[in-house]
């Protein structure tokens, strides 16, 4: 799933490339992921894209007049920027992964996709950025939050750290990967518990997670789209790497699942060497 750092970069790519130029025509392709009527996708034609720009995970693209498209990536969601479409033909609506199309007046733009068969992908056109539902109860931006703000929405939600971490309302932008990499650099177990961490440990949690964030955007930034999911993937020490040997102690990267996701962690760096059994049948290590 993209997150902060995916979707910063994106909107950088996009400010770069696609700012200025007018769009052609937006097409929708999958009906089911256009949440808004009104205004209606053509409405878009003919207006210069002024800006590009996330809140939290989600991507904004503006558009002159004040208009908004507004996208949430999901799961499997991505962005594909084209120098130049194929064919100028109108998309075929439920043919392939192609979720929307932005044509612009040079020929280029871009397209967002969605792989496998769990359609999630959300895409708002919006005057009010309040009309959509997911940025409208977003909490503070986990990047740009000060440690008192950062401590108080955490102890505001009494929950593991890693389910908390992760709920857009409490802190906005990290998502399951990059809630592994903060907890692994904090040496936090996934499964403490928000309110009892110590001043010592948030304030740990809290420069863990401005440094794994940061650290991601300064390698994103610059990259083509193209290019990001690679560059997410090299830089990731402990999530979606089970089996291998943590880059800091050695010991063996271990994992946890669920129903519908899964996290990793080092036993070593982050639990006392005690390994987390399912938590459905097995007390957790704090």
């Amino acid at each position: 799933m993209p997150e902060l750092p995916e979707v910063e970069a994106l909107a950088g790519y996009l400010r770069q490339r696609a700012v200025g130029r007018r769009v052609d025509r937006l097409e929708i392709a999958a009906i089911s992921a256009l949440k808004t009527y009104e205004p209606a996708p053509t409405a878009v034609a003919g207006r210069a894209v002024v800006d590009a720009s996330r809140h939290g995970k989600f991507l904004d693209v503006l558009f002159e007049g004040d208009l908004h498209l507004v996208v949430h990536l999901a799961r499997a969601g991505w962005l594909h920027y084209r120098e130049a479409f194929p064919a100028t033909t109108p998309l075929r609506p439920g043919k392939g992964p192609i979720a929307v199309r932005v044509r612009l007046d040079d020929g280029s733009g871009f397209d967002l996709t969605e792989a496998g068969t769990q359609k999630k992908l959300a895409a708002y056109l919006v005057t009010d950025l309040s009309a959509v539902p997911g940025v409208a109860k977003l909490g503070p931006d986990a990047l740009a939050a000060d440690l008192p703000t950062f401590a108080e929405r955490l102890r505001s939600r009494r929950g593991q750290v890693k389910g908390v971490l992760t709920d857009q309302s409490v802190l906005s932008g990290v998502g399951n990967a990059y809630s592994d990499e903060i907890l692994h650099s904090a040496k936090l177990s996934p499964f403490a518990i928000t309110d009892r961490l110590t001043d010592a440990q948030m304030a740990t949690l809290h420069a863990a997670t401005r440094q794994v964030l940061g650290d991601a955007v300064e390698r994103s930034l610059g990259q083509r789209a193209a290019e990001l999911k690679g560059e997410k993937r090299s830089g990731l020490k402990v999530h979606a790497r089970t089996g291998l040997p943590c880059p800091v102690c050695g010991d063996t990267v271990r994992e946890v699942s669920f129903a519908d996701s899964s996290l990793q962690y080092c036993a070593t760096c982050q639990t006392g060497g005690k390994p987390l059994a399912d938590r459905r049948l097995s007390r957790l290590v704090r």
